[in-house]
């Protein structure tokens, strides 16, 4: 199988609104793929056709050879899905929990004590299989959710939001799991707004206002989005003089990074002047990820970037 998942132009409106516009995608078998935008971008409507829930208005699309209209069955027996909403029982016990699922995806009897066994072993809860759910942090929970949605060993797993609200460590610890997950040959499309997450993807598709303006590796992207010639200022009073940097004539953005500002200038050449206004040296920067985002976040939907940032 090329493709653990395509689409061609696929739609859904709601009424008058178009929350997904024509989305063509392409996700290589064992390929993490990142689904990035601003909130009601349609990121989660997407997910949601893709995994059979939501029968599109219009176009087509397979997941793992199964037609989306047509084999919607097919594909929820076959597929993982984890949301930031993922419901489990805060009554039982971890183990019930992954038996309960378990049972859900018709997990084989004869499987189902090894298969519970793995996922507590995934999760890193070994010897607290008897705890209530409900006793776990955040992290813990949220690894469990991840046991319960993969326990039948799906082909592809789609995360929908699935680390909102946990630590950074446990985002970061998270994440391990997903890239050992990939390396053994599982899909997973995940949607996420935190930028050091997507920098874990092996592939990044951007959307906004339901169309996708690029999709290309985290290295790519930062390479070629960017228009300009970006430096980063550090400055005592950075906040105040946000506005003053922005209105600047040869200064095409300004965006606060903690106690930096990054500074996006027309051309490399106006960095002694902006030295010269600000009174402080402009250091010549690589864009982040975050900086790609902002970039691709004021760009309307109907400007896609596929002209300028190969699709690979």
């Amino acid at each position: 199988m090329e493709y653990a998942v395509t689409t061609s132009e696929l739609t859904r409106t709601f009424g008058s609104f178009t929350a997904v516009d024509r989305l063509n995608l392409n996700i290589k078998p064992g390929e993490i793929y990142g689904f990035i935008g601003p909130n009601g971008a349609g990121k989660s409507t997407a997910i949601r056709m893709l995994c059979g829930i939501l029968e599109p208005t219009s176009g087509s699309g397979s997941v793992l050879g199964y037609d989306l209209v047509r084999e919607t069955e097919e594909i929820k027996k076959r597929i993982g899905y984890m949301s930031q909403k993922f419901s489990l029982y805060e009554d039982l016990t971890v183990e019930e929990n992954l038996n309960f699922y378990a049972g859900l995806y018709s997990v084989p009897r004869r499987e189902l004590k090894g298969r519970v066994r793995e996922m507590v072993v995934m999760a890193g809860l070994s010897g607290r299989e008897e705890e209530l759910t409900a006793n776990l942090s955040g992290g813990w929970k949220q690894r469990l959710a991840l046991g319960c949605a993969i326990i039948s060993r799906p082909a592809i797993v789609f995360l929908d939001e699935p680390t909102s609200g946990v630590s950074p460590i446990s985002r970061r610890m998270f994440f391990k799991i997903i890239q050992r997950m990939a390396a053994a040959g599982t899909t997973v499309m995940v949607t996420t707004h935190f930028m050091d997450e997507a920098e874990y993807c092996d592939k990044i598709a951007f959307i906004s206002v339901g169309r996708l303006m690029t999709v290309n590796t985290p290295d790519n992207l930062k390479k070629n989005v960017i228009d300009g010639h970006l430096v980063e200022l550090e400055l005592p009073d950075a906040m105040n003089r946000l506005d003053e940097i922005e209105n600047l004539p040869y200064v095409k953005e300004c965006t606060v990074h903690g106690p930096l500002l990054h500074v996006l200038l027309a051309n490399e050449s106006h960095r002694p002047v902006l030295q010269e206004s600000t009174g402080s040296e402009p250091r010549s920067i690589t864009p982040s990820l975050e900086d790609v985002f902002i970039a691709l976040a004021k760009l309307k939907g109907d400007t896609p970037l596929s002209g300028n940032v190969p699709n690979l």
